[in-house]
């Protein structure tokens, strides 16, 4: 409001000095106020652009206000829920297990706001648990490998040497001190790696070698076995895919000798198909489902009530040498195995 009073004390001169002053005035005013707009415009984009760049990060972070509270978190963050609950923001630098998962957890103050991320490190422990185990087992399995080697040749001995009515003891000895042996080989293929040696060879002639497979295992149950494999030429490791076949041969016995209920008919089949670019064999069995399909190819985990939690494991290892998979089948209980044609099959 202009006093008029003192208005009309000025000169025109002053009074025009003052008209001026007041444009002048009005219109740093505008300009200010421009800038203003400007300033609020590049600070909500700074906001936006600070949101994305915490919201585009693969780990969770919080930040959180000098009371404690959440001032901004991105999805992964809200995800975890009241993760950030157990977390220690007096630590620069830990480990929290969280509902079966491991996090690293960093925290950096700043002024009034903490910074807090956590990284899920699950798959490094895993890691990491798998090396000490197969440290452990590649030991044990040394060390145990060469008085097995000589219990085993004691057996076969004992067994030309007893009377026909202790046989069959004798081979019962024999099949299980097969089954270490097995164990010892998986274990030892598992952890040292493996290389496929590719011969040219026909399907079918695996067809004794399945025989074998089931003959030096023990089961109690009547179980049909079908093996249509057929006398197609392959390429592939022969040694290494004896060694599929056997481990997926003994998983489906145990399902069958698990299956609670009684059925007519225990079945295990084995079928031969391909398309333009891949071989494949469909095995199936009647057996106890799967309890946890999550698990079936985590190395030392099993399902089964025996078993050492290699056999899918390393059957999956065998199968990516040979450029292949596994994969699990989706209308009946079983899987299919497939590995890549080569160019001149």
């Amino acid at each position: 409001m202009i006093d008029e009073k003192l208005l009309a004390t000025l000169s025109n001169t002053e009074k025009e000095i003052f008209k001026k002053g007041l444009a002048d005035l009005i219109e740093q005013t505008y300009v200010i106020e421009e800038e203003y707009k400007k300033l609020n415009t590049s600070y909500t984009s700074l906001q936006d652009f600070i949101r994305e760049m915490i919201e585009v990060q693969p780990n969770a972070l919080w930040v959180l206000d000098e009371s404690g509270e959440i001032f901004l978190q991105n999805s992964e963050a809200k995800n975890l829920g009241a993760f950030i609950l157990v977390i220690k923001e007096d630590l620069q630098a830990h480990e929290i297990e969280y509902k079966n998962h491991f996090y690293l957890i960093k925290v950096a103050k700043h002024t009034e706001k903490t910074v807090v991320s956590a990284t899920d490190i699950t798959e490094e422990k895993r890691k990491e648990r798998l090396a000490s185990m197969g440290q452990v087992a590649a030991h044990l399995a040394h060390e145990i490998r060469n008085p097995i080697g000589s219990v085993a040749l004691l057996a076969s001995t004992l067994f030309k040497r007893v009377d026909i009515k202790s046989k069959p003891l004798v081979l019962e000895m024999r099949k299980a001190i097969y089954r270490v042996e097995r164990i010892i080989k998986a274990t030892l293929l598992f952890t040292k790696g493996l290389q496929a040696n590719f011969t040219s060879f026909y399907l079918d002639e695996l067809q004794n070698e399945c025989q074998e497979i089931i003959q030096d295992y023990n089961y109690s149950k009547p179980i049909n076995f079908d093996f249509s494999l057929l006398h197609v030429r392959i390429n592939a490791d022969k040694e290494l895919l004896i060694l599929v076949l056997q481990n997926f041969l003994y998983n489906a016995i145990d399902a069958i000798e698990e299956q609670e209920e009684d059925f007519e008919k225990n079945q295990v089949s084995i079928d031969y198909d391909c398309d333009a670019l891949n071989h494949m064999l469909i095995i199936k069995d009647s057996g106890k489902s799967f309890t946890d399909k999550n698990i079936l190819f985590e190395p030392f985990k099993t399902t089964k009530t025996k078993g050492h939690g290699l056999g899918l494991a390393l059957s999956l290892q065998i199968m990516q040498a040979h450029n292949g998979a596994i994969e699990l089948l989706e209308s009946e209980k079983g899987f299919k195995i497939l590995w890549r044609k080569k160019e001149h099959e």
